[in-house]
């Protein structure tokens, strides 16, 4: 299912973004506040994209790589996963090359998963997990309206905040344009 915004494209990611993948799930300012596993080479990151294939097969995420609409490579990737039983929640995850922070890439990005989310998938709620010292996270969870759940744990990450956004009506495709 592709994706698409004004400067961007979000699309299947598939086995020829390995480089891609292994660039962007390696780089240590993404990780810096990532509890994962980053990928070591081409061979681990070609593991991922399988892995992610197979999930999205069987509904299990929707992810996709960010890419500008003038380029091929991918700078990011932005993702809807660990959905509730009933599958009207699911998590948002997202991460972008340095290079592109702080130009409205991922904010874009994530209007459009949200429209997404709750024009056809027809998600209550969202949530997103984000380290506590991560402020560009914080400050793009608050720019849409997501909330800082008080209280709330991330599982086995205690330095992260959870936040959620409940759609209550307010978001519309024409909102999200």
């Amino acid at each position: 299912m592709k994706l698409e915004t004004e400067r961007l494209q979000l699309k299947e990611i598939n086995e020829s973004y390995v480089d891609d993948i292994l660039k962007i799930r390696s780089n240590e300012i993404i990780n810096q506040y990532v509890q994962r596993v980053s990928p070591k080479n081409n061979y681990d990151a070609l593991q991922f994209i399988l892995t992610i294939k197979e999930n999205t097969r069987n509904h299990k995420t929707f992810y996709w790589g960010i890419s500008l609409k003038d380029q091929s490579n991918l700078i990011g990737t932005i993702c809807l996963w660990n959905f509730s039983e009933d599958r009207t929640v699911a998590e948002v995850g997202y991460e972008l090359l340095p290079d592109y922070h702080r130009k409205g890439i991922m904010s874009e990005a994530l209007k459009a998963v949200i429209n997404f989310a709750f024009n056809s998938l027809l998600l209550k709620e969202i949530v997103a997990m984000t380290h506590r010292y991560n402020d560009n996270s914080k400050k793009l969870l608050s720019k849409h309206d997501f909330v800082l759940e008080e209280g709330g744990i991330d599982d086995g990450i205690p330095e992260n905040m959870v936040f959620s956004l409940k759609n209550d009506g307010v978001y519309s495709s024409k909102s999200l344009q």
